[in-house]
């Protein structure tokens, strides 16, 4: 009786073995804000329920993650054209979306990197002011507003928060400063995690700070949002990009996936983040949410 309870055993366990065998594995990295550990969230069920088996990686930094992604440790990726064009293919002139589309399209496949249909929203950069900050200059409306401002009254106490990723990327801090002119220097810039520049902006502690436009913490902390009036801020589309030889093996994957991608635009994003950054919801909960509103067939 033992024995025949322990070859059943046996059984079951080399069945659910070959079972798991049968899902492909997809490996998926997130960066380390909260609206790339929504996207891959809600990516992560989705393809469970299409038969993957799914291994997220978050809190990433954008170079460990480009690299990742390019040397064959993750299969997949939600970036953003900008990131791309900038950053990993250090292209400066200005394009609007469809055209950084194309061209980050062209040249990541030369990298084993193939883009998917883009999503319908665009998460740039923004500087804004805290609510405090608005009030008390009304005629700070866009960035070269605030540098005039800054210029004029060079105050250490008008600190400019910026997330330290940004501030040290080549298409961030260094960039911006050179279109602007602006005096910024260790005196009045504060480095820190993107979420606590939210933080600062709402309980007054800065002058002005990066935010990104689909933030849910934008309406809710009533932020004022400053145009970019240089045009310094790439168009920064979002989409899957997938190695070009995960999708070679399971090319099925560039069909599922595109129906998830045109259901985020702008205002969809900004409501999903906000229910992480300002209801407290966990990612997983909203992600697994989200779908069940939103059935993909």
């Amino acid at each position: 009786m033992k024995t025949s309870s322990l070859l059943l055993g046996c059984v079951l366990l080399c069945a659910g073995f070959a079972h798991a065998a049968d899902k492909p594995l997809i490996r998926i990295g997130a960066r380390v804000f909260t609206e790339q550990t929504l996207l891959a969230e809600i990516t992560s069920q989705y393809l469970r329920t299409q038969g993957y088996d799914v291994q997220v990686t978050g809190g990433l930094g954008s170079s460990l993650a480009r690299s990742a992604h390019e040397n064959g440790q993750l299969d997949l990726m939600w970036e953003y054209t900008g990131v791309s064009l900038v950053a990993y293919n250090h292209v400066t002139e200005k394009l609007d979306s469809e055209q950084s589309y194309a061209r980050v399209k062209q040249l990541d496949a030369k990298k084993g990197l193939a883009w998917l249909t883009p999503s319908k929203f665009s998460n740039t950069y923004a500087l804004a002011l805290p609510k405090n900050v608005a009030d008390e200059y009304p005629q700070i409306n866009s960035i070269s507003d605030l540098n005039s401002v800054l210029q004029r009254d060079p105050k250490t106490h008008h600190l400019v928060a910026l997330d330290t990723e940004f501030a040290n990327r080549s298409d961030g801090l260094a960039g911006m400063v050179k279109l602007y002119g602006m005096n910024l220097t260790r005196n009045n810039i504060r480095q820190m995690d993107a979420g606590l520049v939210y933080t600062a902006l709402r309980n007054g502690q800065v002058f002005a700070g990066l935010v990104y436009t689909t933030d849910g913490r934008l309406n809710a902390f009533k932020l004022k949002l400053l145009e970019d009036d240089k045009h310094y801020f790439p168009d920064y589309t979002a989409a899957p990009v997938v190695r070009q030889a995960y999708l070679d093996a399971h090319p099925q994957l560039a069909e599922q996936l595109k129906p998830l991608a045109e259901l985020f635009d702008d205002q969809t994003m900004r409501q999903l983040n906000a229910r992480v950054d300002v209801d407290h919801e966990s990612p997983s909960a909203v992600a697994a949410d989200f779908l069940r509103q939103h059935p993909i067939n």
